[in-house]
């Protein structure tokens, strides 16, 4: 029994989804040449489409799962579940004008025309708040379209916003915020299931690893309250007591975000010794 698996062809998404399933022990060969390609090391074949192609074929059966943009899953409006939100490729979908006109709100798209790749979610966005556009539907490079006067604004997907900035935009609304998305048939059998259980145990594995440091220092004992205290860690921390009389070893989980405010107060609590190792996997 194998899970077929939907993953974008290429772009940013394709690469962090093979990064996060090559960390879940998914290996894979010639990826380049073949549409669909079998993996070793776990029971999954996977599919390459395009994004916009994923989720009819997740709805339609061809693949069992899927990972995918939230910003088509929500487009296509296909019958899949969401079985995992995964955390990267995040972006948001927003509304564009030209820098020189005065927005005065969302009426000022009153009778405007808005180019876009996303015209569902659009329209559904439109008619919730009585707006009365029109949509111009274009497949590449939406951000152009009012520069040559196809559109008085634009609707697509923002990242860093650089590419508002380089053709004279302003984003002025967002409508939603997207990330990738693990997706699955409705109607996937129960044997395949299993697989992508254990599949959605190894991602969550490797993605609460994520931004944390395990440490391991020596402190005196009279000093231990207020090193727990300084220590978050995954429930609290593990205490060995060293050969040295009156001191302890204290093993725990940091997150790298706050490693060097951590590490500080740690040694002016009394902490000696401190051992920092990179975290890969994580289960709890």
């Amino acid at each position: 029994m194998t899970l077929r698996i939907a993953i974008q062809s290429k772009g940013r998404l394709y690469e962090e989804t093979m990064a996060l399933l090559t960390e879940t022990g998914i290996k894979l060969n010639n990826v380049k040449r073949t549409l669909l390609v079998q993996a070793k090391g776990f029971p999954v074949e996977v599919l390459f489409l395009r994004d916009d192609d994923i989720p009819q074929a997740v709805a339609t059966g061809v693949a069992d799962v899927g990972i995918v943009g939230e910003n088509e899953y929500v487009e296509k409006n296909e019958s899949a579940d969401v079985v995992k939100r995964l955390g990267f490729s995040k972006c948001r979908l927003s509304l564009a004008i030209p820098k020189d006109e005065n927005y005065t709100g969302l009426g000022w798209f009153n009778g405007k025309t808005i180019a876009t790749s996303y015209p569902h979610m659009l329209r559904t966005f439109l008619d919730k708040n009585n707006i009365s556009s029109e949509i111009h539907i274009i497949t590449g490079s939406v951000e152009i379209a009012p520069s040559i006067g196809l559109a008085d604004a634009i609707f697509d997907i923002v990242s860093s916003g650089s590419t508002l900035v380089s053709n004279r935009l302003e984003e002025v609304e967002v409508i939603m915020q997207s990330e990738a998305l693990l997706i699955a048939d409705k109607k996937i059998t129960e044997e395949k299931k299993t697989i992508l259980n254990e599949l959605v145990f190894r991602m969550e594995a490797v993605q609460t690893a994520e931004g944390k440091k395990y440490i391991l220092l020596n402190a005196p004992n009279d000093k231990l309250p207020q090193i727990f205290s300084l220590l978050p860690g995954m429930n609290s921390p593990s205490v060995l007591p060293l050969a040295k009389e009156g001191w302890s070893s204290v093993h725990s989980v940091i997150p790298e975000a706050k490693f060097w405010e951590i590490i500080g107060q740690l040694k002016a609590n009394g902490a000696e010794g401190i051992l920092v190792i990179p975290i890969e996997k994580m289960i709890l």
